[in-house]
């Protein structure tokens, strides 16, 4: 047996592929059914939120070694 990707044969080469389209398929049909297309309530609301007066800091709270 051969573990090696470069030298196997077309039907190896070949298996991988379909492997890989029907995995493919598979995850992209679980994702398409487990999309919540339904509208049951789950409203999405946004808060608005001003913003208040600027703010000057005026000193940085670090000590000063002279």
């Amino acid at each position: 047996m051969n573990h090696s990707i470069y030298s196997a044969d077309r039907t190896t080469h070949l298996k991988i592929v379909v492997v890989a389209l029907v995995v493919g398929i598979v995850v992209a049909g679980f994702g398409i059914t487990a999309h919540n297309s339904s509208d049951e309530g789950f409203t999405q609301t946004a808060r608005v939120m001003k913003a208040g007066k600027p703010v000057v800091i005026t000193s940085s709270g670090s000590s000063v070694v002279r």
